[in-house]
């Protein structure tokens, strides 16, 4: 176990910028003070071959625009605000609109473009890295000075664990979330319709033309979003059913199973040709699976691979979208001097 620092390069305004190294006896995995980015996952097949299962960018310029939010941490808030704007206690806070009419990802200078304070903690039988980060009242129109706090762990278990914590001096909003893209086969490996998918949830939330949640929570039940049991994502990416052709693809929130109290397990994705597999788990409500369906031709990455449509899926566990609009979800709301903390694992092994 172990944890380096490196320099890795400078943004426009001349600020120095990190790269860590965290390794075990299996696993290294690369993460940088950039937008908190998971820069690399190497990990063994079941051969014991390594290869790089997230995509990315060679250098940090990648990062910089960053558009598709490779590896990044996500934040103030995950996913889409309907019309950009929402209520609290009586006050309407408009926010930018970086997808249309829409607020995504906390805006055009979002968590993903933030430099975070960075630290290697280092205690008997623990080594981790922690990232901090104020973001300022008014930030993308956001209420309150919000500290936020990411810590990244990986076990001898190979796993990569991640605890969010936040607390802020006024009523805001937070949901955090990491938006690595995986391809169990490698990163340069093409194609991730034939990864099996399971994710443990009974409902999901229906979306719009715009992949906005519409406050409707359906049963899963005979229709492509089943993935209860493992399923190959080729099975239903190319069906006719409406929610899918809305996302064009899988681009959709899922009502976990899960009681929010301890980190448990929301879905798992398996690679036949690699015998990769990673489980996920968390303590949060929701978890989006978005399958690659806009990332035609994305150039200048990793290896100078080239990523196209469905190169790789993100699953990001969130509090649901939109959930601002449509009071029966759970709530975002963060109060005032209230302690925001949430889990999520990745747990990496071969079959």
């Amino acid at each position: 176990m172990g944890i380096k620092r490196e320099f890795y390069g400078k943004t426009p305004e001349g600020q120095d910028v990190d790269i860590f190294t965290l390794s075990n006896k299996e696993m290294t995995v690369k993460i940088s003070n950039f937008g908190g980015v998971v820069i690399s996952i190497i990990t063994p097949d079941r051969n014991g071959k390594l290869d790089d299962i997230v995509l990315g960018y060679d250098k940090l310029e990648g990062y910089l625009k960053n558009e598709p939010y490779l590896g990044a941490i996500v934040g103030r808030h995950a996913n889409r605000i309907e019309g950009a704007a929402f209520e609290i206690n009586g006050e309407i806070y408009n926010l930018s609109k970086n997808e249309g009419n829409n607020h995504q990802h906390g805006g055009f200078k979002g968590f993903h473009k933030a430099l975070w304070d960075a630290n290697i903690v280092q205690n008997e039988d623990d080594e981790y890295l922690e990232l901090s980060y104020l973001s300022k009242d008014g930030e993308e129109g956001f209420p309150g000075n919000l500290n936020v706090k990411v810590i990244y762990r990986l076990t001898n278990e190979n796993s990569l664990e991640i605890d969010y914590f936040a607390v802020s001096d006024k009523d805001t909003v937070v949901n955090l979330t990491s938006h690595s893209y995986f391809n169990l086969s490698g990163h340069a490996s093409g194609s991730i319709l034939k990864h099996k998918i399971m994710i443990n949830a009974d409902k999901f939330t229906a979306i719009n033309n715009e992949c906005v949640p519409i406050g409707e929570i359906r049963s899963v039940e005979e229709t492509p979003l089943d993935l209860r049991e493992e399923k190959a994502i080729e099975d239903g990416i190319f069906s006719d059913y409406e929610q899918i052709k809305l996302g064009n693809g899988y681009d959709h929130n899922w009502v976990l199973n899960v009681s929010g109290k301890t980190p448990e397990k929301a879905a798992e994705l398996f690679d036949e040709a690699s015998g990769r597999a990673m489980e996920v788990y968390t303590t949060k409500p929701g978890i989006q699976l978005y399958t690659g369906n806009f990332l035609d031709e994305h150039e200048n990455c990793t290896d100078n691979a080239i990523y196209r449509k469905h190169s790789a899926l993100a699953l990001e566990t969130q509090y649901f979208p939109n959930a601002l609009k449509h009071k029966h979800f759970p709530s975002p709301i963060l109060k005032a001097g209230e302690k925001y903390k949430h889990t999520t694992v990745y747990k990496f092994l071969t079959r």
